[in-house]
């Protein structure tokens, strides 16, 4: 039976100019929140929301040093979004 709550948890991912922004920044390796701050020019809240939303969805997953927390794409969670898109559009099997 499929967890429909944590499969739109990863679409939702997916569905914000902002979190789309991030995902791009984070395809050329882990970036410090401080360096997505300077390039997305949003509040340090707006990105610890959209953060929250991606990390939740196990497409990214961070890392704490010091007072900064470093942010990187999940190879597992990508893997995930994939098979997902896949099995609802009826392009893929389920597996288990």
């Amino acid at each position: 039976m499929r967890d429909n709550a944590a499969d739109a948890k990863v679409f939702k991912a997916f569905c914000d100019e902002n979190r789309l922004q991030i995902l791009g920044l984070l395809r050329s390796g882990e970036k410090c929140a401080c360096v997505l701050l300077s390039e997305l020019h949003i509040s340090q809240s707006t990105l610890s929301y959209h953060m929250k939303i991606l990390c939740e969805s196990g497409i990214v997953v961070g890392r704490a040093e010091g007072k900064w927390t470093h942010y990187s794409i999940s190879e597992e969670g990508s893997r995930r979004a994939q098979a997902l898109l896949g099995v609802l559009t009826g392009l893929a099997e389920e597996t288990k």
